[in-house]
């Protein structure tokens, strides 16, 4: 007999790595050439799907470096290969890493991709993924197609959408189990939210999430209003 989980397969999820680093004013122009060296060079690695760099203001020393890759595996391998090695090698002096953040998971769900283009005017240079690779891949502010995640959306609309896929599902499993599981209503309190925790985790996380998420994306990613 099969085991009851042999019908559940992993889907890879992408995994988006956000690093801050600290910039020597001075070396501006070295610093460019630098991360667009970087760029250019994840363009060629198998799984990489996207990179771009952010500045808050023109004169701030602090980079916001994005990219992201297709799963954990394609990101490990880039980032324990020795060309990225050398290559951090050559960044000595012109930056300091202070921040490194790896976004899998719940965050995921919510991390909209956006075109660099829309950062315009906070200082943005980026690359696009493999699809740009046939399209001349690396370019400044002006040529970038690279996708950069949004900051995630306000915790309430993060709360409402959970909602809004979990309630519907847990009622139609409810209704569900107590028509057709005879004793359902018999069991201890605690087994039953075993039981429905154990098969709806699996569910709200591959397919009722994601189904939800992507229907909001313009509610999720739309700029809050501004009080006048």
């Amino acid at each position: 007999m099969s085991s009851p989980q042999a019908g559940f397969v992993s889907t890879p999820q992408p995994v988006t790595v956000s690093i801050t680093r600290s910039v020597d004013p001075s070396r501006l122009p070295e610093v460019t050439r630098w991360v667009q060296a970087g760029v250019n060079l994840a363009n060629t690695w198998p799984g990489f799907l996207g990179s771009g760099w952010v500045r808050s203001a023109a004169d701030s020393t602090d980079w916001h470096m994005l990219y992201r890759f297709a799963d954990a595996d394609t990101l490990d391998a880039w980032q324990n290969s020795p060309e990225r090695t050398r290559w951090l090698e050559g960044g000595r002096g012109l930056v300091e890493e202070r921040r490194v953040h790896r976004v899998t998971g719940i965050e995921g769900w919510f991390d909209a991709p956006v075109s660099t283009k829309d950062l315009d005017g906070a200082g943005v240079a980026g690359a696009g993924g493999a699809g740009a690779r046939g399209g001349g891949g690396a370019g400044g502010a002006g040529d970038a197609v690279a996708e950069v995640p949004r900051t995630a959306p306000p915790r309430w609309k993060q709360a409402v959408s959970i909602w809004l896929g979990f309630f519907p599902v847990n009622l139609a499993f409810t209704l569900l189990v107590t028509t057709v599981v005879p004793g359902w209503n018999d069991l201890p309190t605690a087994l039953k939210v075993l039981l429905t925790t154990t098969a709806l985790t699996p569910l709200m996380t591959y397919w009722i999430l994601p189904f939800v998420t992507a229907r909001l994306k313009n509610w999720l990613a739309a700029p809050p209003r501004r009080i006048r």
